[in-house]
Order: C-alpha cells, then sequence, then structure tokens
C-alpha cells in the first residue's frame, strides 16, 4: 500500500503551496480568487467555453516542464498535486515591465472592456513560449477557447503577431525560471497517495494506477476524474455531489501511446492534445476532429478514456474509434478485459462497467493504406461547439470496385455511439457507386431514430447523417468538385 500524505501540494506562481483543507469540488478559480485574492482570471461561463479563466498549468513530462493554458473555472484543485499554476499576475518582462504579449496587446488596441483580456493574454503565452513566430491559423487555433465580445479579434491577431518583436522567449522569466521550478516539482514527486478530507469532502489521488485500482476498488461509487471537462460542468452547472472524488490527471502509466503491429494503444489519461500530437499524422481525418473539440484548454484537460467513459451519445471519439474496430481494456484491481468498443455502449447513462472498474486504455488499428477512413462532424459553430450529429467512415473495397468491408458509426442518432449496421449490410458486396448509396439511405430508418433537442431536429438529425454518407462517396470517388471551402486551403 501506498503511504499517504494529507497535504496537497503545488506551486503558485513563485510560492510553494501546501494545503490541508480542500473540498473535492473547490475549483482552481475559486481559490485564486477568493483564497489567494488573484482577480486577474474571471469566471464568465463556469463550463471552459469563454476562456476569461485561462492560466497556465506547468507539469513534467518525461522530465521536461510543460506549460498548458487550462480553464481554471472547472479545473478542482485536488487535480494540481506536482504542477506549477502560473496566473496573469505573474507575468513580466525581462526588465520587469510589462510581457511582451501584454505589451503588444496594449500597442495594437487588443483590448476594449478587457474582462476577457486575461484569459486572451494567458493563451497568447502559452503558443509564444511553443511557438514564438506562429501562423495566423495557429494564432487562430490558440484563440479558439477564448471568447471576445466587444473587440473583435483582428486586433488580437494583429498582436499575436507582433509578440516576438517586444521579446525573446530565452529571455523570458517563466523561462529563466524553468530549471530551476522543474527541480522543485520533481523533489514534490514523493510516490505518496494524496487522501484529504472525509464524508462529503474527501479527496484521493493515487500514487500511481495499481495504487488508482485499489482505491477504485475500494470504493467503486467514488466519481473519477481525469479531465474535468465534463465533471466539472456537473458542479458548476448541476450543482451535483462528486464527492468522494479520485483524481488521475496526473498518473503518467495511463498518459502512454504505444504502437505495435499496426495497433495504437492510447492509455485512458492521454489528453486530447496529446493524442493529436502523436495520431494526426497517422489518422489525418482524427486530427482534424480533435482540432474542433473545444479549445486548447478543453484539449489540453479532457482525456480520451473520459470522453469514452461518460458515455455520451454526443461524445466525438467513440464514433471513429468504433470505425476503425477500436477493442477496449476494462481494468478491476488487477483483472483485465478487453472488448470492443461498440459493446461498451448499452443504454443512454449505461456502459459495460462493473463496480470499481475503469477504463484503463484503447486499443486503435490503423487504418489499411489501400482503405478509405473520413469522419464529419455537424454543429452549429465550426469550433468549440458541441455535436449535433457526426458521423465515420472506414471503407475498404475490392478489386472489382465493389464493397469488401464497411464500418460506419454515428454520435448524435441515437441513445449511444452506434453503428448503422442495416446501412452496412446493404453496401457490402456491391458496386461503390451512387446508385448503391442511395439504395442504401432507406435503411437509415432501421438503424437511428433521432431525438429533437436544442442542437437540432430529429428530422435534420436523419437527414444529415445520410448527406454525410453520401458527401463519403464523393470524396472516394475523384470529384473534382469541391467538398470544403477553407481560407487555409485551395478549393
Amino acid at each position: 500500500m501506498a503511504k499517504i500524505r494529507n497535504e496537497l501540494h503545488f506551486i503558485l506562481n513563485g510560492e510553494d503551496v501546501a494545503l490541508t483543507d480542500v473540498a473535492p469540488d473547490e475549483t482552481l478559480l475559486d481559490f485564486l480568487r477568493l483564497r489567494r485574492s488573484l482577480r486577474g482570471s474571471k469566471e464568465g461561463c463556469a463550463e471552459g467555453d469563454c476562456g476569461a479563466c485561462t492560466v497556465l498549468v506547468g507539469k513534467l513530462v518525461g522530465g521536461k516542464l510543460v506549460y498548458e493554458g487550462v480553464n481554471s473555472c472547472i479545473r478542482f484543485l485536488g487535480s494540481l498535486d506536482r504542477t506549477h499554476v502560473v496566473t496573469i499576475e505573474h507575468l513580466k518582462g525581462a526588465d520587469g515591465k510589462l510581457h511582451p504579449v501584454q505589451q503588444a496587446m496594449v500597442d495594437f488596441h487588443g483590448s476594449q472592456c478587457g474582462f476577457c483580456t486575461p484569459g486572451i493574454v494567458m493563451s497568447l503565452y502559452a503558443l509564444w513560449m511553443e511557438n514564438p513566430r506562429p501562423s495566423d491559423q495557429a494564432i487562430e487555433k490558440a484563440l479558439q477557447g477564448n471568447l471576445c465580445r466587444c473587440t473583435g479579434y483582428e486586433a488580437i491577431i494583429r498582436a499575436a503577431r507582433a509578440v516576438s518583436s517586444y521579446g525573446d522567449t530565452e529571455k523570458d522569466p517563466l523561462a529563466a525560471e524553468r530549471q530551476a521550478v522543474g527541480s522543485r516539482l520533481a523533489a514534490l514527486a514523493d510516490g505518496a497517495r494524496v487522501e484529504i478530507g472525509t464524508g462529503e469532502r474527501r479527496l484521493v489521488v493515487p500514487a500511481d494506477v495499481d495504487d488508482f485500482a485499489t482505491v477504485l476498488e475500494a470504493e467503486p461509487k467514488a466519481t473519477v476524474v481525469a479531465g474535468s471537462t465534463d465533471v466539472g460542468l456537473w458542479v458548476t452547472k448541476f450543482m451535483r455531489s462528486i464527492s468522494p472524488a479520485v483524481f488521475i490527471g496526473g498518473l503518467d502509466e495511463l498518459r502512454t501511446i504505444s504502437e505495435e503491429n499496426g495497433v495504437v494503444t492510447i492509455g485512458a489519461g492521454v489528453t486530447y492534445t496529446e493524442a493529436f500530437a502523436a495520431l494526426s499524422g497517422r489518422i489525418p481525418a482524427l486530427g482534424a476532429l480533435i482540432d474542433r473539440i473545444g479549445g486548447d484548454q478543453v484539449r489540453n484537460m479532457g482525456t480520451i478514456g473520459g470522453n469514452i467513459a461518460n458515455g455520451s451519445p454526443i461524445g466525438d471519439t467513440p464514433p471513429p474509434l468504433i470505425a476503425l474496430g477500436a477493442m477496449l481494456t476494462l481494468r478491476r484491481g488487477k483483472t483485465r478485459r478487453t472488448i470492443p468498443l461498440e459493446d461498451f455502449f448499452i443504454a443512454y447513462g449505461k456502459q459495460d462497467r462493473q463496480p470499481g472498474e475503469f477504463v484503463e486504455a484503447v486499443r486503435v488499428p490503423l487504418p489499411n493504406k489501400s482503405s478509405y477512413f473520413a469522419i464529419y462532424k455537424v454543429s452549429k459553430r465550426r469550433d468549440e461547439d458541441i455535436t449535433s450529429a457526426l458521423g465515420a467512415f472506414h471503407l475498404m473495397l475490392a478489386g472489382d470496385g465493389t464493397v469488401a468491408a464497411v464500418r460506419i458509426a454515428y454520435g448524435g442518432m441515437a441513445a449511444t455511439p452506434k453503428r448503422a449496421a442495416a446501412v452496412e449490410a446493404a453496401l457490402i458486396g456491391r458496386p461503390w457507386n451512387e446508385a448503391t448509396v442511395e439504395a442504401a439511405l432507406p435503411r437509415y430508418e432501421e438503424d437511428f431514430t433521432p431525438l429533437t433537442d436544442m442542437r437540432a431536429t430529429a428530422a435534420y438529425r436523419a437527414l444529415a447523417a445520410k448527406n454525410l454518407l453520401r458527401r463519403f462517396l464523393a470524396e472516394t470517388s475523384g470529384t473534382s468538385e469541391p467538398i470544403q471551402v477553407s481560407r487555409y486551403e485551395p478549393a
């Protein structure tokens, strides 16, 4: 059994913090504003959409200190053990004056009311440290998770282009102190389990994944918190109790990605950002999808395993993973079992997960070079919006042009992520052409009975699902017509 520590340890700006009084549902934003009077970070939406609360969280990854922007409004304090939290108040230039990002925002009139400005500065700061001379596309991606209602983004983008003319990243104070901060964080890694509080105010940070298995087996009703992009809203919007909460975002064993014999194994704790870096080159369609999940702050926090485990019918990653034939590894104590991912989803809010069992990894076969794979997400906004309907298509053709195999999966069309089995059956063995596809479209009624809600009507979803299959046919048939218009790519 791991030794137990009753304090949460992290660094806040330049200060070592040790807390013994931490509620499982206490957010980082509330701690900053109410307990530390650091009020530069603002609460706008309290759900990770507007970015006004953005701060940086640094952590050691493979011995390297990595900083990422996160939404402090839905980031729980219990997830911060052995991290470095950096707020807008910590920023300064090498000469003690305004930081280059701040000065650029002033000079290019990137702020009006100022409410959102600290969050924007922190997002641009994270971008600047990783990419001192970003393209407009990189700047816009970095700002996906930051809402500004009055300035207009052109002034902000001009400021982002100019930051490096105000200073050098190598002379940035955060860069200068990186080695020292890394050493301080390494010293905090004592291999202990953190346990704080009792009853309705209890949180646990396991020492490692084996310790996590032990904790969850003993307390199967505990709330498992990985990235908190979903659980955070349970607290901020629905006022739900999450005690006892088990925070697993710092378990390195769950954040691994490996490949063997054409199968990629993704640990449940791998974030969208980490998955994009590892998989976008191997599965380009998956990379493009990840780019549309939330903003950078959400992608830095949200995990592949969490997106699967919560069982949402509009989760973005399950349909494409199902279309690729992914297998899911579940663990309880020392016992593991592997099932097809599609079998994990039983009904709305119900998954094939036993008490004390957790998602450990997902194994994803890479698409064959001769196959076709595509993902299409339909949402009201292109960026940082929840899915109305999502279709994933994986097709293999025989030498004579007939459909040898096809897997089609949808989100937003049923109570769970679900395959279009009847449509698949209507396609297999037939020529891959318009006549075959049109003949298969009526079979959608056998597969799906979509609902009407705030995101789309049932009729819209039903039609969109069929049109996505038509689009897939067009894209795989060598059409010369533009399928999608992008400001960054030729039509």
